[in-house]
């Protein structure tokens, strides 16, 4: 029996309010309006940018339903919308790609301005939402909310991909591979033969030291506190890995001191914070050297930090979902993982079903997993 045009009651991880588990909740899901689409989700990634958001680091309005790393298929779409039909199988945009803002048109950016993460207001572009809860209202995030079985998108806002291609790993596309994967090759645009610093060595961390390798990089430092990652950090391509718990001096001087005072030419922050993120931009060569903010700054937060670091030539620069133009490059980074040109499946530590969110989310706060995939039931 169709379901196009009525409303679907499923299951969601609904967040009420800050700080406090997920509650899984029955839902109804709207229909999509004209041009939007309603996606069955098949597979999710829990994301460290949705557990900043339940730690009120990452302001939002609550309830809400949050996850913005999956893959699904076509359930409905509403009037207008051309570009993908029901049944295909499809990743949501956490960066839309209208096509038409200064960004999407240049060359240069990638951040369309129909994107909700700065002010996010949790609404549809309509400045309503499709979910309701026990007759409340709950928001949509970043353009997605992937935490339920159904969820609607704006058209702008999915990417239609091969339709064999595995849910439960290319879900990881839809943000921390890709995130990663680009800062290096797109944001720093990384050259062979060069030195590279990662600040973190989590799903996104990995992502980075991996697109380092692929760019031909001779020297990629890992930086963690959780020497448990510094296996599979070397496995995708770290040379070296360091604790700065082991050193009484700051992770700046050690790395200067291992490149022989020079500094690397590459750094990227991926944890969040704003001290490693001045401990990055002060780690990379005086002059020509570049740092790459990768992590989600927590809202409001300020930065201090000595002008002559940038005076004397360093670039400091930041990357949204790695400078992909989402909608344009998602399917080819699909292709290329089903070419086996990148291996997505060792970022994968744990396979859950959907209603052990809340325990994906513990795994990922222990240091215990790279990334969680939540299955799920088709």
């Amino acid at each position: 029996m169709s379901t196009s045009g009525k409303v679907i009651k499923c299951k969601a991880a609904v967040a009420w309010e800050p700080k406090k588990p997920f509650s899984i909740e029955e839902v109804e899901v709207a229909p999509p309006k004209a041009q939007e689409v309603r996606i069955k989700i098949l597979a999710t990634g829990i994301c460290r940018s949705d557990d900043h958001v339940m730690s009120g680091a990452f302001a939002v309005p609550f309830p809400i339903i949050l996850g913005h790393e999956a893959a699904g298929v076509v359930e409905s779409v509403g009037e207008g919308v051309t570009y993908v039909k029901p049944g295909d199988k499809v990743i949501p945009l956490f960066v839309p790609q209208c096509g038409e803002c200064s960004s999407c048109v240049s060359s240069k950016g990638n951040l369309c301005t129909k994107n909700d993460l700065g002010a996010a207001c949790g609404l549809m572009n309509d400045g309503t939402t499709r979910f309701t809860c026990k007759g409340k209202q709950i928001h949509q995030f970043a353009s997605t909310s992937t935490f339920t079985e159904y969820t609607v998108v704006h058209e702008t806002s999915v990417a239609k991909i091969d339709a064999v291609a595995p849910p439960e790993k290319v879900c990881l596309i839809g943000c921390g591979f890709s995130t990663g994967y680009g800062a290096a090759l797109n944001s720093a645009k990384v050259e062979p033969g060069s030195t590279c610093a990662i600040f973190g060595l989590g799903g996104v961390g990995l992502s980075v030291v991996m697109g380092c390798k692929a760019a031909g990089a001779s020297r990629i430092i890992g930086v963690d506190i959780n020497k448990g990652k510094f296996a599979k950090a070397k496995e995708l391509g770290a040379t070296e890995c360091i604790n700065p718990q082991d050193f009484t001096k700051p992770i700046e001087d050690v790395l200067m001191e291992l490149t022989g005072g020079n500094g690397v030419d590459y750094s990227f922050e991926v944890i969040g914070r704003t001290d490693t993120m001045t401990a990055a931009l002060a780690s990379c060569h005086q002059n020509y050297g570049m740092s790459v903010i990768v992590g989600v700054p927590p809202t409001a937060s300020q930065i201090s930090y000595n002008p002559m670091l940038l005076f004397t030539g360093r670039t400091w620069k930041g990357s949204v979902f790695g400078g992909w133009k989402s909608k344009d490059s998602v399917p080819k980074l699909v292709a290329d993982y089903m070419g086996k040109k990148f291996n997505l499946d060792a970022l994968i530590t744990h396979t859950l079903p959907f209603d052990k969110i809340n325990e994906g989310f513990e795994l990922l706060r222990a240091g215990k997993s790279i990334r969680t995939v939540l299955l799920i039931a088709e």
